[in-house]
């Protein structure tokens, strides 16, 4: 029963590296809506937050687990969260680091909500439509965070996004430790990987983005992101199949 009404993706090998591209995607197509089109960043989270709208409204109203439908709103949270941190940095003067505050007090708010209503915050299986609510919000709480979080290390701290990457991808290796080798709730390690997966992965869109004097590709944010749209559709042909797999038996 539980594979017909589930809503969202297991957690595996497989879903973090299909996080930390899409995370990479988000970061490059919000670069290029906002900054390449140069539609300034009130422009950008407009578009943003209605192509979230729009695909959190087809995930809302599917009746169970369908890889592409929910890979495209995990994109477009990454997405609008890029516009969302940049919004409040650079058009509300807020700052990285008042930003990064606003949007943890965000995602804590909304996990006691969660809590409070269903006395836990599990994040698989998920069903039924106010629960699913919760979960979304959360996800687009933590991937602005995630953005800012980042961005806070580059632009205020001065680390160049290598050594962002090398902070951030310690953080995830630690996460992953802490959940093979202690007891410590998996809710909790689930939420922190989540977080610091969203800088982690914009750091690969960095690379790709970046002059080649910056030791990046120098890819511009319209082939990144077509690079990393390839990767995630590899990917969710890969999940497709996966899912295939499991029906059969």
């Amino acid at each position: 029963m539980m594979k017909v009404i589930n809503k969202v993706a297991s957690l595996n090998i497989l879903f973090w590296m299909m996080k930390i591209v899409a995370t990479t995607l988000g970061e490059t197509l919000g670069d290029f809506i906002s900054m390449t089109l140069n539609l300034g960043y009130t422009v950008g989270i407009a578009i943003t937050v209605l192509f979230f709208l729009i695909s959190i409204s087809v995930q809302l109203n599917v009746k169970r687990y369908i890889p592409f439908i929910y890979w495209i709103v995990i994109i477009a949270t990454t997405t609008l969260g890029t516009e969302i941190s940049d919004y409040i940095d650079r058009t509300l003067k807020a700052g990285y680091l008042l930003g990064s505050l606003i949007l943890a007090s965000g995602l804590v708010l909304t996990l006691l909500l969660w809590y409070k209503k269903y006395k836990n915050l599990e994040v698989y299986p998920i069903f039924g439509i106010n629960k699913e609510i919760y979960y979304w919000v959360a996800i687009l709480f933590s991937n602005s965070l995630g953005t800012a979080f980042g961005d806070f290390l580059s632009d205020n701290l001065g680390f160049s996004y290598w050594v962002g990457a090398v902070i951030t991808g310690a953080v995830v290796l630690v996460v992953v430790l802490l959940h093979y080798f202690t007891k410590i709730n998996r809710i909790v390690l689930f939420w922190i990987a989540f977080i610091f997966t969203r800088p982690f992965g914009a750091t690969f869109g960095d690379f790709l983005t970046k002059s080649i004097a910056k030791g990046g590709l120098n890819l511009g944010t319209l082939n990144a992101s077509l690079v990393s749209l390839v990767l995630i559709v590899i990917m969710i042909i890969i999940s497709y199949r996966n899912q295939n797999e499991k029906l059969k038996y």
